[in-house]
């Protein structure tokens, strides 16, 4: 775990623990490092409010923490309405809530406590899925979502192995009753690796499945930045594609390229699915156009643009000042009363003649742009803008290095 967190180890290194043997011994563990020199600790623990006992377990990682002498903050989720996917909703919640939390902290890293089963489970889940390279890669051991570098040095060790060092150490943990119930997928795919033992589909095993498929996709990440250079510019917050360039690329490059292109116009946290993504570029290659997870995208006969959609940020507002759909910055003068709405059909209207500014009729709709009110105040990138100001929190540069960000 040292040898692992070495590299670029922060001064003040965040920690999430639930309470559980996993995230219990890593408190643990990272608290020896620091009393061999490592860095400053400080844990956050996140009570989803769902389960009556998760009460007492965050005040048992906040009695430990006082223990070791480590910083601990309790977080509360209060946003469950009752309706879409718990499990997803409870884990964006919490990733949002300790984001946060280290930034007020000045904490830039977080060590999660997955270890070799969660990724073992994750393999085979993604397996029956029907994942790619990507999928199978497994759980990254770094990630930057959310302005965090999320690390997981764990990821090579057992669930038992961190529960005897608890033993050892006299210090207890949680149960949650969940990792029994047999209605969760990941519990089902802990039972079936039981089963699938004797063939050789160990844990092991599929873990070192990941870490093969964890090669193969940097490589083809290599490829897509490499294409990207050569064939991609941005141009008021769209990505333009060369197609003398990308047509004669291999087909798992193209779609790799075009799903990265998508997701770095819409901030999604994922890429699409294979099947509309490679519907979409098969309409492309044909001249046509389609919608995707948000983006517009067209085809040219010399180049394929990648746009924001209109209808996904209709209803987008941002005081000014602030980030407008998570890339845009506008400023000028007299904001009081004003706020960042997408341009739209209605500002278009009332603008003199908008295509002066050269951009496509779709670029300009999902443009951001100043009102107060239904009073159109100023569309910067249409050439409407007078002293304001419309500027992107993102460029050529951000657009490949986002490439390996996993």
């Amino acid at each position: 775990m040292r040898e692992f967190l070495a590299p670029g180890r922060p001064d003040r290194l965040g920690v999430a623990v639930s309470g559980g043997g996993d995230s219990t011994a890593l408190l643990c563990l990272l608290a020896d490092w620091r009393a061999e020199g490592g860095p400053e600790i400080a844990a956050v623990t996140v009570d989803h409010g769902l389960r009556p006992e998760a009460v007492d377990e965050a005040a048992a990682v906040a009695t430990l923490c006082a223990r070791l002498g480590v910083d601990h903050a309790i977080l509360r989720w209060e946003g469950w309405d009752g309706r879409g996917n718990l499990s997803d909703r409870a884990r964006r919640a919490r990733q949002s809530l300790i984001a946060d939390w280290a930034r007020r902290q000045g904490v830039t890293t977080v060590a999660l406590a997955h270890t070799l089963e969660d990724q073992a489970e994750t393999v085979l889940l993604r397996l029956a899925r029907g994942s790619g390279v990507d999928g199978l890669s497994g759980i990254s051991p770094r990630r930057r979502f959310l302005g965090v570098e999320w690390v997981r040095p764990l990821l090579g060790v057992t669930r038992q192995a961190l529960r005897d060092d608890l033993v050892a150490r006299g210090v207890p943990w949680a149960e949650d009753p969940s990792n029994a119930d047999d209605s969760y997928d990941r519990v089902k795919a802990r039972k079936a690796l039981d089963t699938l033992a004797p063939l050789g589909l160990t844990v092991a095993r599929l873990a070192e499945t990941a870490t093969h498929m964890a090669r193969a996709r940097a490589a083809l990440d290599e490829g897509v930045a490499d294409l990207a250079r050569a064939a991609c510019r941005i141009a008021a917050g769209d990505v333009i594609i060369s197609r003398d360039r990308f047509d004669p690329a291999p087909e798992e490059i193209r779609l790799r390229l075009l799903a990265h292109a998508i997701r770095f116009v819409t901030s999604a946290p994922y890429r699409p699915r294979f099947e509309p993504l490679s519907e979409a570029a098969a309409a492309l290659a044909g001249g046509g156009r389609r919608t995707l997870a948000g983006a517009f995208l067209s085809s040219a006969k010399r180049t394929i643009r990648v746009t924001r959609e209109y209808k996904a940020v209709a209803g987008l507002s941002a005081p000014v000042g602030m980030v407008w759909d998570g890339r845009w910055s506008v400023s000028g003068p007299g904001g009081d009363g004003a706020e960042v709405r997408a341009l739209g059909p209605e500002g278009l209207r009332a603008l003199g003649n908008p295509r002066d500014s050269g951009l496509p009729h779709a670029t300009l709709l999902a443009s951001p742009a100043v009102w107060r009110g239904a009073r159109l105040v100023a569309a910067p990138l249409a050439l409407g803008g007078g002293d304001w100001r419309a500027e992107p929190l993102f460029d050529e540069e951000s657009f490949i290095s986002s490439i390996f960000a996993h």
